[in-house]
């Protein structure tokens, strides 16, 4: 009896162990999951150890521990274990692998300048994480009703909201305090920030969120996706919200395509609710469309590197290195068509100074391509970019490739010593000594495209218009400043056109009058007519006097 009553002690002490080890660690039930292997081994290791404490081995006798036929078989059962754990991995690896892995991914050759469009100035993310976070915590700041009991979350997703770039991430617990006090209402609140304009929103909820990454016991995220899913190997989770501002966790699932460990990519997407703790499951193909974040830059990345590297084989991506592939370091994000995209660009993996191309990564898809553009590394053009504003000592962050009329342009945000955003510049990938540099992105985008007429980048349209012309009384005439010069606007009887004529151009211009007869030969524009000549005088020859200063009618 007493026996029995050990037994159910040292098998429930056994239990419980396990138990509090499966409730911390969270390993996943599935031979995939390198945590199981590590859960077995600790499973077995301490049943050995309750067998010896059972039987009264004594540790420090090896000949008694070598007698025991139980112990033996238990160790034996250890050993088996980390055999074939090492036996899986070298299998699942790209040593006996490498033409698997390197296709893994599917790599389509795209055009730039039909893939990737001309971006509105109001859309282009001009903030990178670090700067987002430095407005979030600011924002925080000014929240004295919460600020003492929050902190914002370090998350920061990059997501497609309502057509905007947006940065999001939820509040968190200041402290286990904090927790105690606060986690039967939630998290009230999560942060909001527009890439472009920088605007800055702590977005409250009508209901707090109640799974997240800082709650503690059931209701953290990854423990309630533990016992909902006990086989699932969730790779990395994001924070998102959908078109109506709803929070959720996005869970992407891991599928194993080699072997026992390897070949990762994403077979299956859990969607959380943060405020209900709600899920559902869609196989990757099914995942809703709103869902930029199924796939990390981070996997996205490896993936590449693998079809890029493995091409002849592993010796190869080692030793000859022929026509190896990687991408540099660093990535960042695009918004196409309602989905983010990961770009980052390719080089040699000799690690030259120069890019063969870049490619872009959909993160809810997988889709790639591959664009064969020549020119500089993100860091050189970095480098060039810090070059024009030395003196001010401003650092260039990782930059944003755009189609500037038609040519692959990296876009650089320059920030000051406390992580500001003071200034912004323009690199051409292709010939990256062109820079240009300026206090808003438009101005950036003028002094750039001044510099590729000048270096012949870009050649100016030719003007198709038709020469028109027009006889008739002056009925108004008035005077206006443009960029410094004077100009003279003019209507003629019988014609609804303002006639735009500069006084540089022609100076004669001053000595008309209204009731004067005319005739004009123009070009239409798009708000006023362009004057080419006057009464048979041809405006772009002729030549114009030193103006007298007068004072504008308007400006």
């Amino acid at each position: 009896m007493k026996n029995l009553k050990r037994k159910m002690i040292i098998a429930v002490i056994v239990i419980l162990l396990l138990g509090c080890y499966y409730y911390a660690a969270l390993p996943a039930l599935n031979i995939h999951s390198v945590e199981f292997w590590i859960f077995l081994g600790v499973l077995i290791l301490i049943i050995a150890a309750a067998f010896i404490k059972r039987k009264g081995l004594d540790l420090r006798d090896l000949g008694e521990l070598r007698a025991s036929k139980g112990l033996k078989v238990i160790l034996g059962a250890f050993a088996a274990v980390v055999i074939v754990y090492l036996i899986g991995a070298l299998l699942s690896s790209p040593i006996v692998n490498a033409n698997k892995y390197q296709k893994l991914m599917t790599v389509e050759t795209g055009e730039f300048t039909e893939d990737i469009e001309e971006l509105s100035f109001d859309q282009i993310p001009l903030l990178d994480r670090d700067s987002a976070t430095l407005l979030g915590n600011r924002e925080m700041g000014s929240m004295v009703d919460m600020v003492s009991q929050f902190e914002v979350d370090e998350l920061y997703s990059q997501i497609n909201y309502q057509d905007r770039p947006v940065r999001v991430s939820p509040l968190k617990y200041a402290s286990i305090i904090k927790w105690l006090t606060n986690n039967g209402e939630g998290i009230p609140a999560y942060m909001k920030i527009d890439m472009a304009t920088q605007d800055t929103e702590l977005v409250k909820l009508d209901e707090g969120m109640k799974y997240t990454t800082s709650d503690h016991f059931n209701r953290n995220i990854y423990r309630h996706l533990r016992f909902r899913y006990p086989t699932y190997i969730f790779n990395e989770l994001s924070f998102e919200v959908d078109e109506e501002g709803t929070p959720y966790w996005i869970c992407p699932v891991k599928k194993f395509n080699i072997g026992l460990f390897g070949g990762v990519t994403v077979g299956r997407v859990v969607l959380c609710n943060a405020i209900t703790g709600e899920t559902e499951d869609y196989a990757i193909e099914d995942v809703p469309q709103w869902i930029d974040r199924a796939y990390s830059a981070d996997l996205l990345v490896e993936l590449y590197d693998y079809h890029g590297t493995l091409q002849h084989g592993f010796l190869n991506s080692v030793l000859g290195q022929k026509d190896c592939l990687a991408t540099t370091d660093g990535y960042n994000y695009l918004a196409i068509d309602d989905d983010v995209w990961v770009y980052t660009g390719v080089t040699s993996i000799t690690g030259d100074q120069s890019n063969v191309g870049f490619v872009l990564m959909n993160q809810r898809t997988m889709e790639t391509k591959f664009y064969e553009v020549e020119g500089a590394t993100e860091q050189s053009a970095m480098d060039s970019a810090e070059g024009q504003v030395q003196n001010l000592k401003y650092k260039a962050t990782f930059p944003l490739l755009l189609n500037i009329s038609g040519e692959p342009t990296y876009f650089i945000a320059l920030k000051d010593d406390a992580g500001l955003v003071k200034m912004y510049a323009m690199v051409n990938v292709q010939k990256y000594q062109i820079v240009a540099t300026g206090d808003t992105v438009s101005e950036c985008e003028e002094e750039y495209t001044a510099l590729m007429y000048k270096n012949g980048i870009k050649e100016a349209e030719e003007d198709t218009r038709e020469i028109l012309s027009v006889s008739g009384r002056i009925t108004k005439i008035a005077q206006g400043v443009v960029e410094g010069n004077s100009h003279y606007y003019i209507m003629i009887e019988g014609s609804d056109s303002i006639f735009d004529v500069s006084v540089v151009d022609y100076i004669d211009v001053i000595r008309f009058n209204v009731g004067d007869e005319v005739t004009i030969e123009y070009k239409e524009g798009e708000e006023t007519e362009t004057v080419l000549s006057m009464n048979g005088t041809d405006i772009s020859s002729a030549s114009a006097p030193e103006e007298e200063s007068a004072e504008p009618v308007q400006e």
